[in-house]
């Protein structure tokens, strides 16, 4: 059963639940009758579009290196123009909708694309897969952000760059500034560059919402124009995320099918106000407000770092969503690096080893902490378990440690919990003072506290001292906060009591009082 609290404790609507848990996630399972048409079809679909294909790239690779010989890639770089541009343009750019179209891809555009003067940087989401380069090819070969790494691709690495991307280095350590500047001075170029083609979410997710978008797009304070991708087809055999069927199914699977349906809708640009040049991110917010609107589908706050923690968490052997957390909402509200997040997540790791699904319960959290269920324990259970299902989950452990536990691990009320303890004031804790003290709080009279006097009493001296106390209450934040609810709920039942017998009080005046009228009353 859910503890009842005490205290009503303020929930920030803020760090509420999102509207989408899990943006990562492919959920879709095929239908018996879906792999056997997939199966009979495949046996005929996939030789004939891989010949097709295979001819494509023969013909493709040769019009790549023509244009990019002897065309520098770093250094002084200038935009493609003349012959090369053209062959860019209109050759690849033919050859690029053959490749799709041979693929079973059938393109629905909507809207109208703005030239690079109008709108220098032309922002696509929701990114879903690596398909979603189709959009690439239906807006004429804009320039892409790309890692320096995918140059070396055999093949495929002509291809990029043909796009003059602008390229990001994972070696150098100021690769992120240096990114930012290219795309600013493209972008303020005055249609000299072609548009910038970004996917701001920065990884793929199941279409369901929108996620954080990355700033670097807005940045430079110019127009940019919305693009948002759709995939109305009745089986889904595009979305690649980070739990789901892997690229090679994927493939395979769309190679599979007789047509695969893609909408591509340009909205119109969006131009930032001043405070939006000023501050990127509130740009980057509206332009998502916009596509979310346009998509029908909510916002939340999930960055690539989920996916950071979703992948440590399975390393923890935790299921992967309960790494989830929204970071961006949870690193600003709360102050967090991710390298914080991921210790708590290795501190909440050590707790729900045990669980299944990645949930605490309150007989595991008194497990961990080597105390009986008590009220002071239920109460800071409920103060963990913001939704009040009885179970403690990532994000609300983190939400608990960083609110709750870590302002109570102060030195003042430190030194009072050890003076507490401290029966006979001789500056150390015996393990009879500690356990009659434990017992007292938690109201148990067998207690058994020797596994945590002795993880508390590092030198095994047979006694504590305030500095292995501090030690231990900084690094296990949860002690701090169970003592002080312990205070306050002895304080609560404090005053419960003097109201009490000042009730009592009242209705024993009330009475005398009532008898002297009545004696009066006899007189009379």
């Amino acid at each position: 059963m859910t503890p009842r609290s005490v205290f009503a404790l303020p929930r920030q609507q803020s760090l509420f639940l999102p509207a989408v848990l899990n943006p990562f996630v492919q959920e879709v399972k095929l239908a018996n009758a879906d792999i056997i048409k997939c199966v009979f079809r495949g046996i005929f679909l996939v030789p004939i579009r891989a010949i097709f294909l295979t001819l494509v790239l023969v013909v493709t690779w040769p019009v790549a290196v023509i244009i990019t010989f002897l065309h520098p890639l770093k250094g002084a770089v200038a935009p493609m123009t003349g012959w090369r541009r053209f062959m860019c343009r209109r050759v690849m750019a033919f050859l690029g909708r053959s490749y799709y179209f041979f693929m079973g891809f059938r393109v629905v555009v909507k809207g109208q694309q703005v030239s690079s003067a109008e709108a220098p940087i032309l922002a696509v989401a929701p990114h879903s897969t690596f398909f979603d380069g189709i959009v690439c090819i239906v807006a004429g070969l804009p320039s892409t952000v790309s890692r320096t790494e995918n140059l070396a691709t055999p093949i495929f690495g002509r291809f990029v760059r043909c796009l003059q991307p602008v390229l990001v280095s994972r070696q150098d350590p100021d690769s992120r500034k240096n990114t930012i500047m290219e795309i600013d001075s493209r972008a303020k170029s005055g249609g000299c560059w072609p548009q910038i083609l970004v996917f701001p979410e920065g990884t793929c997710t199941n279409r369901s919402c929108l996620i954080t978008f990355k700033q670097g797009a807005f940045v430079p304070g110019v127009p940019v124009q919305p693009v948002v991708m759709r995939y109305p087809n009745r089986l889904d055999t595009v979305t690649w995320t980070w739990q789901g069927f892997s690229s090679k199914t994927l493939l395979l699977l769309t190679l599979s099918q007789l047509y695969t349906n893609v909408e591509i809708e340009f909205l119109p640009p969006v131009t930032p106000t001043e405070e939006e040049k000023k501050r990127p991110v509130l740009f980057a917010r509206r332009v998502r407000n916009v596509m979310a609107q346009a998509l029908g589908v909510p916002v939340t706050d999930h960055t690539y770092e989920d996916c950071r923690l979703m992948i440590s968490a399975g390393e923890l052997t935790l299921p992967m969503e309960a790494g989830l957390v929204e970071f961006t909402k949870i690193s600003q509200k709360l102050d967090l690096k991710w390298d914080n997040v991921k210790k708590e997540l290795e501190g909440f790791a050590a707790v729900a080893c045990s669980c299944k699904g990645g949930r605490i319960t309150i007989q595991e959290f008194a497990s961990f902490l080597k105390l009986p269920i008590s009220p002071a324990l239920q109460e800071l259970f409920a103060l963990f378990d913001r939704d009040g299902d009885g179970t403690i989950d990532f994000r609300e452990y983190v939400i608990g440690v960083t609110i709750l536990c870590r302002p109570a691990n102060t030195e003042e009320v430190l030194r009072t919990a050890f003076q507490l303890f401290d029966t006979d004031e001789d500056q150390r804790i015996t393990h009879e003072e500690f356990s009659s003290m434990l017992r007292s709080a938690l109201g148990v009279c067998d207690l058994n506290v020797s596994k945590l006097f002795k993880e508390i009493d590092t030198d095994s001296s047979e006694f504590i001292t305030f500095s292995e106390f501090q030690a231990f209450a900084l690094n296990h934040p949860e002690y701090a906060k169970l003592f002080t609810t312990y205070l306050e709920l002895q304080r609560y039942q404090a005053l419960q009591g003097v109201e009490s017998e000042l009730s009592s009080t009242n209705h024993v005046s009330s009475e005398d009082n009532q008898e002297e009228s009545i004696s009066d009353k006899k007189d009379d």
